[in-house]
Parts: C-alpha cells; structure tokens; sequence
C-alpha cells in the first residue's frame, strides 16, 4: 500500500513539517489540530470552550477535505492542558461525535504548542 499526505485546503496551515493526514488504504491518519485560524493568522486563543469548538472545526474539515467525516473517525487521542477541563470537553465532544463513539484517550499534556489548551488527532475510514 502506498501513502498519501493530504493537504486540506479548508484546515488551518500546517504550523510546522507535518501533513494534515495521510492516507494509507482505506485508513486516513489525521495529525494534531487545535484551535488555529483557518486564514493562518495563528491560534485562536479564548476560552476553554471556544477552543475545543474551533479544534473539532478545524478536525472536521480536515477529515471532509480528505473524502471522511466524523461518522466515519475510528480513533481519536485528545491532548488536554488541564485535565480540570475533562468534564466540559466530553460534553462538547459528545456534540460532535453523538452515537457509535470512536475509540478514544484523553491525556493531560505537560504543555501543547504554543500554550493551546486542546488538542485532537484522529484516524478515520475513506474511500468504500
């Protein structure tokens, strides 16, 4: 099977070497997101909240640019920043992921990138 990176061109700029996913066979690995600008003016920094909804967003049309969807994510690692918020992101998570809930972990980070409070990866189904 080869690779495919995939570009999306509805995320947000890559902030550093790292594609927004890669295909191989019917399985996408989509990389890390978090709260950046889809315009790249960076990161869009608010509440705990506003950043989990603007990850997901930013997951979403990943995922939609590379033939998937969130019906169709298998895997989710969710990088938390203070694990004080864990209640709050599953009752954001479960808006977006509402039945047949993929396997998932949820793991406080030491620190994310550029100070980001939230941070989603994901693998998913394409193709048929």
């Amino acid at each position: 099977m080869e690779k495919k990176c995939v570009i999306a061109p509805n995320g947000p700029p890559a902030v550093g070497l790292y594609s927004h996913a890669v295909a191989v066979g019917n399985l996408l690995f989509v990389s890390g997101f978090g709260p950046m600008a889809q315009d790249g003016s960076g990161v869009k920094r608010g509440t705990f909240e506003s950043e989990a909804r603007l990850t997901f967003s930013n997951l979403k049309a990943v995922l939609e640019d590379a033939g998937s969807s969130l019906s169709r994510v298998i895997k989710t690692t969710c990088y938390l920043a203070d694990m004080n918020n864990f209640q709050e992101f599953n009752s954001i998570y479960k808006e977006y992921f509402t039945s047949d809930f993929p396997a998932r972990t949820t793991l406080q980070a030491g620190r994310l990138p550029m100070d980001i409070q939230v941070e989603i990866e994901a693998v998913a189904l394409i193709g048929g």
